[in-house]
């Protein structure tokens, strides 16, 4: 029977509590599951280590361990380093794919400084291996470019990934999810009788519920996705983006609207947030929360950006996490309108889009160029004013909704993989 580990500050070996990660880890047995998504053990990698695996990459590929979720990643290092001892060098920034020798970190400074504005010109001028790139620096040469040039470079649906394309998320049976927006976690009956109406046209088997405060419709046929979107456009509703690498949701307490404990409107505020924020394209999904006291309802204090109402104004804090790994948020400000939350929150929001690496969410990234720096650069007035206004001249490109656009448009369509085997055959 394998045993399976329990993730800390740090590893339990032999009843006591490691103080050295590297001795924990060489004092489990081979059949301790490193990697809990794809079951591979202690010993699998052992031997793929011994079979000439010495990376991330190459135990990544011969076990599958850390290749879905990816937090089992540090601990399978660690494994490659009690084996490998100096010949390996654990967190070692790594080349962005196969296509090329620079990393993230090489790329994004280039891709300013150089001025490239396509994706042609990064192949060429950074001198890629391949003539277009692939499926692993595709999306995030896509993502720096159109973060950096959001006037100048046209967003290549060719290069996002397939919930992107299609503006759903992919099912386990090849059906799709659809989560319209519900602005910072409300809705109307008109909006309810919407979604009850979608639901029973298209014959949706599961409307659920989600964490973030909305309706999830699962189970759409992926010929039904225009329809659905039409329908659900036609009562007000948008792309809720739950399949994006952008502003997922923001949560919301009642509030001073009924809450009698509470300080300020954090249903109202929460909102302009959202309003002000959708649609922003990022390196990863970002979450957002408002509390409307210190009673914390909403959990402000393990999102990307949280916002804790007092009596006196409004704390912010930023690079909280409650997935895979659970961080409580650093303090970002403390400010005493809703004005400035708006402008302090995009403006970090803005720092993470303009500097963090690609599938990077904010913890990650802030760990990595440090809260100090952050803050001397959202709390410097000057600083803060000139990434505000940088992200409404993203805005006015790219918050529109995807939904409307395709709704209407034949070419959009999904015609069912039975009528395009028959058309074929015809």
């Amino acid at each position: 029977m394998r045993e399976t580990l329990i993730f800390g500050p740090a590893f339990q070996a032999g009843g006591g509590l490691a103080t050295d990660p590297l001795a924990a880890v060489a004092a489990l047995p081979d059949d301790a599951e490193i990697c809990g998504c794809n079951g591979v053990c202690k010993g699998d990698i052992l031997k793929s280590i011994a079979g000439g695996a010495n990376t991330l990459e190459a135990v990544r590929a011969q076990t599958k361990a850390s290749a879905s979720c990816g937090t089992c990643s540090g601990l399978v290092e660690q494994v490659l380093a009690v084996t490998l001892g100096d010949g390996f060098e654990a967190g070692a920034a790594k080349p962005v794919c196969g296509c090329t020798d620079l990393t993230h970190e090489d790329v994004r400074p280039l891709i300013k400084s150089k001025a490239l504005k396509s994706q042609p010109a990064v192949w060429q001028e950074l001198g890629w291996k391949t003539p277009n790139g692939c499926h692993v620096c595709r999306p995030a040469i896509n993502y720096y470019l159109l973060s950096d040039w959001p006037t100048e470079y046209a967003d290549d649906p060719q290069s996002r990934y397939v919930n992107e394309r299609n503006h759903a998320n992919i099912q386990l049976d090849g059906t799709y999810s659809v989560v319209p927006r519900m602005w910072g976690g409300l809705t109307t009956p008109d909006e309810l009788r919407a979604i009850a109406d979608v639901a029973e046209r298209y014959a949706i088997p599961t409307v659920k519920v989600t964490g973030g405060q909305r309706i999830d419709l699962l189970g759409v046929k992926k010929e039904d996705l225009p329809d659905v979107w039409r329908d659900l456009n036609a009562a007000g509703m948008v792309s809720g983006h739950a399949y994006a690498k952008g502003l997922r949701t923001v949560k919301t307490c009642v509030g001073t609207e009924h809450c009698h404990v509470a300080t300020q409107d954090s249903m109202g505020l929460g909102v302009k947030l959202e309003k002000l924020l959708w649609g922003a394209w990022s390196p990863h999904k970002l979450k957002v929360a408002v509390s409307g006291c210190p009673r914390n309802c909403a959990e402000a204090t393990c999102k990307d950006l949280g916002v804790v109402c007092v009596e006196s104004g409004y704390e912010i804090s930023v690079a909280g996490a409650a997935g895979m790994d659970v961080k409580e948020t650093e303090p970002l400000a403390k400010v005493a309108t809703e004005a400035e939350v708006l402008e302090y929150g995009a403006a970090f929001i803005q720092l993470y889009r303009e500097n963090a690496k690609y599938l990077d969410r904010p913890y990650k990234w802030t760990a990595k160029v440090g809260m100090d720096w952050v803050r001397e650069q959202v709390l410097g007035e000057a600083s803060r004013k000139a990434l505000y206004e940088r992200f409404k001249v993203s805005q006015s490109v790219y918050q529109k909704d995807p939904w409307a656009e395709l709704a209407s448009k034949e070419e959009a369509r999904f015609d069912p993989m039975a009528k395009l085997y028959t058309e074929a055959a015809e």
